[in-house]
């Protein structure tokens, strides 16, 4: 069967911006630059050993009708919300949090100095979820598996499937792929996604050159590639380096999208709806 090859459709570069209560961050989705790839509503990496860029963390805050993944890759953050769930992220540990029809939640360092570096992700959900009951996922590093290939390569399957084995996190809703890969210099990395999903990879260490032949494009660290259609995604690292990244897919909803802040909706009415209810203690 012939396989169609992603290439980059554009590369993307993060803005420096602040959320919740001054935590510095790098908005890579849900910026000027790109507003959103559908389902991907916003893609967020905050990296700093600074204890002030951080330690004031994200105080209770509401969310509707959209789903975040939290990936931690260093440090400590203690999550709670108003439905009496709490949970510790640590390095290499996910939260998959569905909010559907609302809920109010807290995500607050653990520490006071050292590392703290993770990624959020924001995946909207349709238009038939958005009402639906909201539920963690929780994830420890442990229950991550990961597949350590003869050239080296290392896949971390958070979701979707490789190499026959499945990641820790089922989302039926976008059928979502959600990879941590690292190679090393001079290898490359293979894999199928399905044509009709929305893909991009992410670099956060070293170089990579996604897609094959003369239209391959090199991604630096920090940069974001939007990957055209196809069925075939084909990554390489750079001779010199290491390279580390996400690759993140997920089938499209193709639906109206109205957003207020944390609330994402279909219809202005409804986001009218969610700031009462909100405002009215009925999240």
């Amino acid at each position: 069967m012939d396989q169609t090859v992603r290439q980059v459709d554009r590369l993307v570069s993060g803005m420096p911006t602040n959320d919740g209560a001054g935590v510095r961050l790098t908005r890579i989705i849900g910026q000027p630059g790109l507003s959103e790839l559908d389902p991907f509503l916003l893609l967020d990496e905050f990296r700093s050993d600074v204890a002030g860029d951080y330690i004031a963390g994200f105080p209770d805050h509401p969310h509707r009708g959209f789903e975040t993944v939290t990936y931690m890759l260093a440090g400590r953050m203690r999550h709670g919300d108003n439905q009496g769930n709490t949970g510790l992220l640590r390095p290499g540990s996910v939260q998959w949090m569905t909010a559907g029809r609302g809920i109010v939640h807290s995500e607050m360092p653990e520490q006071e100095d050292g590392l703290m570096w993770g990624f959020q992700l924001w995946i909207n959900l349709p238009a038939r979820d958005k009402m639906t009951e909201p539920r963690y996922q929780d994830v420890d590093p442990d229950a991550i598996r990961t597949i350590q290939r003869p050239d080296g390569s290392r896949i971390k399957i958070i979701a979707g499937r490789v190499d026959g084995i499945d990641g820790a996190v089922r989302s039926a809703a976008t059928d979502p792929t959600y990879l941590d890969i690292g190679l090393p210099p001079g290898s490359a990395f293979r894999h199928g996604v399905p044509s009709d999903h929305a893909a991009f990879i992410y670099v956060f260490e070293g170089d990579a050159r996604a897609g094959e032949g003369e239209a391959a494009t090199q991604i630096k660290r920090g940069d974001l590639a939007v990957l055209s259609p196809g069925d075939t995604v084909v990554i390489a690292a750079e001779s010199v380096s290491a390279t580390r990244l996400l690759l993140v897919a997920a089938k499209p909803l193709e639906e109206s999208i109205v957003r207020h802040g944390p609330f994402v909706m279909n219809t202005e009415a409804e986001i009218h709806q969610a700031i009462e209810d909100y405002r009215a203690g009925r999240f």
